[in-house]
């Protein structure tokens, strides 16, 4: 079966004068313009290509690669606008259309928004739309607290930074938890921190458990040594310096600090920490 919006691998089945005639498993067919069919091709070949309908309508394959796909989030460029809608650049001849009611605010000619492609329920074109609650879910499916996950930044809100989790699901990083500069569009690798009572998840940057702890120290051990030796940032540091220095919250410091003292690495004063000689 077809998959459009998706990237799938199809059998050249029938090369014509205006290009070739590609079959999916099934049977279904689609036709591969001359423009885009490889000289060395065959019939009999597997071509990996994407599916989508061009400017006519017709369902089309393309060697080309989108920005994005069906069931994906990305930041993409406003190329154009009509009282419908917007239409963005996604790296195709055609433009993806946002209708103007799916857009979360009205798009701007050459500015970049968060969205997400899907399917049209009734004439089954791909596409876009920056209302991603409306298309991804808000609330965990199968993610389990500890959980390594991949990040794409969509938003910023007085809590913190919304963020897509592995391209299917909607979690918040807050902002007590974040200790670099985030923008939209950026990707990062987080971790689910906790699912919350009403199913929403909670993110976090900070691997769980001895793995950042281990960082840490060895941070805070390259800082005493670049130093002297020493350093004036203790576990009663004021929390934005410990956040301008390391990246971390100061609950997190200073547990590393207490895990060093322990292992005899520092001695640890109110006034500074210290290289163990």
């Amino acid at each position: 079966m077809l998959q459009v919006g998706k990237t799938q691998t199809l059998i050249v089945d029938e090369e014509i004068p205006y290009g070739a005639y590609l079959s999916s498993a099934d049977g279904e067919r689609v036709m591969l313009p001359v423009s885009q069919l490889p000289e060395d091709i065959s019939e009999g070949d597997n071509l990996s290509v994407f599916v989508y309908h061009d400017h006519d309508g017709q369902l089309t394959a393309t060697t080309k690669r989108p920005l994005i796909e069906v069931g994906q989030c990305a930041k993409l460029k406003v190329v154009g606008s009509s009282p419908a809608g917007a239409f963005l650049n996604w790296g195709l001849d055609k433009d993806l259309f946002v209708p103007k009611k799916q857009q979360a605010q009205p798009m701007q000619v050459d500015q970049e928004y968060m969205v997400v492609a899907y399917l049209d329920e009734r004439d089954g074109r791909i596409i876009a739309s920056s209302k991603l609650h409306q298309h991804l879910s808000e609330q965990n499916v199968y993610f389990k607290p500890g959980q390594q996950v991949s990040l794409l930044i969509s938003d910023e809100t007085e809590l913190g930074f919304k963020a897509v989790i592995n391209q299917s699901a909607l979690g918040l990083l807050y902002h007590t938890d974040v200790f670099q500069p985030l923008a939209p569009g950026q990707q990062i690798t987080g971790y689910i921190a906790q699912i919350r009572e009403d199913g929403k998840i909670d993110l976090s940057l900070q691997a769980p458990g001895g793995a950042d702890r281990s960082e840490l120290e060895a941070k805070i051990l390259q800082h005493l040594a670049e130093n002297g030796g020493h350093s004036p940032i203790t576990d009663k540091s004021d929390p934005k310096l410990i956040q301008k220095i390391f990246k971390v919250s100061k609950g997190a410091y200073k547990k590393a600090l207490g895990s060093l003292y322990k292992q005899q690495k520092i001695t640890l004063t109110k006034a500074e920490i210290r290289l163990k000689d």
